[in-house]
């Protein structure tokens, strides 16, 4: 029998099967197998449970990480998952799509010549796994108060928020303008990272917990903000953000250039078989695409135009590969899949007459940091290149993109679109107007799912001292 304390030497690290390249590029499905129980215990107990756990530090709902592998490993499946969910609202989906190597995997003792535990792929393991043989979140010691709060987005911050509150007997009602949950997490992570029945189970079990969603409601435009300001007892903002970043280079408004984000959208909405689909589809079949950014977003619109057909896949980045903000993951994921990557790279014109034929770049050399910590780059003079191209799509990141009545209704804001809110130990995340409240990337800034998930979940409990439930 082999030592449990001993066990990361007997087993090595191994993640889930994946579909090959061949077989992948050709569908839009996840590429990882789960787990199988066997798998998953022997490789959760490849954990040290170490006294002072990095990998819970370093992750930002700081989920008891040991614990559960702990209980994985010894076939506790549905008290992994009450745990699971005691720090994370949706742990199946951050067990996809966040990037462990820079959060709970890059923290792992073992990631030191050893490999890391597979923490993400086994996080993903217990929801999935567990819901299949029937378990749902424990509910039975919640009192149900008189309380009831709107939340405004159901994307991760409002998700998280919604748990919170109904788990301690308030009411949350969720509005959105879309049709269907998730947010981004629905139309504009690829299904490829993260399938749409994933996000759907979510929201039958939240339902099942008692929150509402009133879907296809976009408010100041379908529905009033005063109507909510005056139906509840508090209110969630949750709304992300969505104002694309532009380059601010000749050629941006050529046909043939596109938003990262209105790329993918269109594309889910056509896997999803969603009304006016088609007409909104961007097709790269048989095209030169030039993907101009190395985030997330940069690499998931690589992923896409592959599987779109596109004849060649070419993405540039302004820094070194060891800076590049995109996961590890999808970063060696898209290499696989035929992505040419250009590091030290910036455009600084894209190239045509009545569309797009190519983008010129300049070679760049890394210099100081600058006020955000990051390194500068500068360009080498007469290092200029084209890339010869049929299609270009900017992913530069996003924006705060505040609506027009926040104004009105006293909902302050940070330069450059950010809304302001409290760092009070007792309401964190309370706005301007003291009845509302707010997380997620329209107050952060455009950043990862699981900080979204935290400052939802952070923001509902200011909330319940503001309501006076606890």
């Amino acid at each position: 029998m082999v030592d449990k304390t001993l066990q990361f030497l007997e087993f090595p690290r191994r993640e889930p099967e994946k579909l090959a390249v061949s077989d992948r590029i050709k569908v839009f499905n996840e590429i990882y197998a789960p787990y199988d129980a066997d798998g998953a215990a022997q490789q959760a107990g490849r954990c040290l449970s170490c006294g002072n756990p990095f990998c819970e530090w370093k992750c930002p709902v700081h989920n008891y990480i040991p614990n559960w592998l702990n209980l994985i490993s010894d076939g506790k499946l549905f008290e992994a998952a009450e745990l699971s969910h005691k720090t994370n609202s949706l742990p199946e989906i951050c067990g996809r799509i966040c990037p462990q190597d820079r959060l709970c995997e890059g923290a792992c003792t073992l990631n030191d010549g050893l490999g890391a535990v597979t923490i993400g792929s086994i996080e993903k393991y217990i929801t999935d796994e567990a819901m299949k043989q029937g378990w749902r979140p424990d509910m039975s010691g919640v009192r149900p108060t008189d309380k009831r709060v709107a939340i405004v987005g159901a994307g991760p911050a409002g998700l998280g928020c919604a748990d919170i509150l109904v788990r301690n007997g308030v009411k949350p009602v969720i509005y959105d303008r879309y049709q269907r949950v998730g947010g981004l997490l629905t139309f504009g992570i690829p299904p490829f990272k993260l399938e749409k029945q994933v996000v759907e189970m979510r929201r039958e079990l939240m339902e099942g917990m008692g929150v509402e969603f009133r879907l296809g409601i976009e408010v100041g435009a379908d529905l009033p903000f005063d109507e909510l300001l005056s139906d509840y007892d508090a209110v969630f903002l949750g709304m992300g953000t969505y104002n694309y970043v532009r380059g601010g280079f000749p050629g941006e408004d050529l046909p043939g250039v596109h938003e990262a984000l209105p790329y993918l959208i269109a594309n889910i909405d056509r896997e999803l078989g969603l009304a006016g689909a088609e007409e909104r589809f961007i097709d790269l079949t048989g095209k030169r695409v030039v993907v101009l950014g190395g985030g997330d977003t940069g690499m998931d619109c690589n992923r896409t135009a592959i599987r779109q057909g596109a004849e060649s896949v070419t993405c540039t980045y302004r820094r070194d590969e060891a800076h590049m903000p995109g996961s590890r993951r999808d970063y060696k994921n898209s290499k696989e899949e035929g992505v040419e990557f250009r590091f030290n790279c910036q455009p600084i014109e894209i190239l045509g007459d009545n569309k797009v034929e190519g983008v010129k770049v300049v070679t760049t050399r890394l210099g100081a940091p600058g006020p955000r910590g990051r390194r500068l780059t500068n360009n080498v003079p007469g290092s200029e290149q084209i890339i010869e191209a049929d299609a270009v799509i900017v992913a530069f990141g996003f924006q705060p993109s505040p609506p027009r009545w926040f104004e009105p209704h006293h909902i302050a804001l940070h330069p450059g679109g950010r809304v302001r809110v409290s760092a009070s130990a007792a309401r964190p995340f309370q706005t301007t107007n003291p009845k509302v409240f707010a997380g997620g990337d329209m107050v952060r800034g455009a950043d990862l799912v699981v900080t979204a998930v935290f400052e939802g979940r952070e923001a509902a409990r200011g909330m319940l001292d503001y309501l006076g439930v606890v």
